[in-house]
């Protein structure tokens, strides 16, 4: 794990990263490192965010955790001055090792090699992204009415994109949908109680 953490921890050092139950307030000196590890955490459930490493948002391990999971900010796009103002603005993620593969395959524009599927942890949803092209972070530059700024979820990350297949791309339902779908960064959107609530006019009717 620690070569993963390292080469994460470049990467994040550089502004490179992807895409709850807590909305956390940053201090107006920005994100002191108590602050990256209560919002990052509050990615998952607290019996895997309590014990789970954290990266800061400089690329340093702020926290060694326990249980093998990871949690770090997962916005790809600048920090503001002052920091991150919540835990949804960071994107916050939290992942096992398997995970950490296809993050840092995503980041670096390569084929995610995994040896199983993994599950990544957003309790805290995201800011938004095209749903059917990967790395489209402004509204305006993406597909219409493929927009969609998650609340609350899980996602699956599978090992192989192509057992996805019978899955809808459709994500006003509220049922599990596909994300990328025909890439090889493919991965299956997971809502929990509360997805729509920065985007409720996509919600099941």
């Amino acid at each position: 794990m620690k070569k993963y953490i390292f080469a994460l921890s470049l990467l994040t050092a550089s502004s490179v990263a992807i895409a709850g139950h807590h909305e956390n307030d940053a201090p107006k000196n920005g994100n002191t490192a108590e602050w990256q590890i209560k919002a990052y955490t509050s990615a998952a459930p607290t019996f895997i965010g309590d014990n789970a490493s954290v990266i800061g948002s400089s690329g340093d391990v702020l926290r060694k955790g326990t249980n093998g999971w990871t949690c770090q900010s997962g916005n790809p796009r600048p920090i503001p001055t002052g920091g991150w103002k919540s835990a949804h603005q960071a994107m916050a993620v939290c992942h096992d090792d398997e995970g950490m593969k296809w993050m840092m395959a995503y980041m670096t524009g390569k084929k995610p090699v995994m040896t199983r599927d993994s599950f990544m942890w957003m309790l805290n949803g995201d800011m938004g992204e095209d749903n059917t092209t990967p790395g489209v972070f402004n509204k305006e530059d993406s597909t219409p009415g493929e927009w969609i700024e998650s609340g609350p979820h899980l996602m699956l990350m599978p090992k192989d994109p192509a057992n996805l297949k019978n899955f809808s791309t459709d994500f006003s339902t509220g049922a599990p949908y596909v994300m990328f779908a025909g890439t090889d960064y493919a991965h299956l959107m997971i809502p929990v109680e509360g997805y729509y609530k920065y985007q409720p006019n996509s919600g099941p009717k």
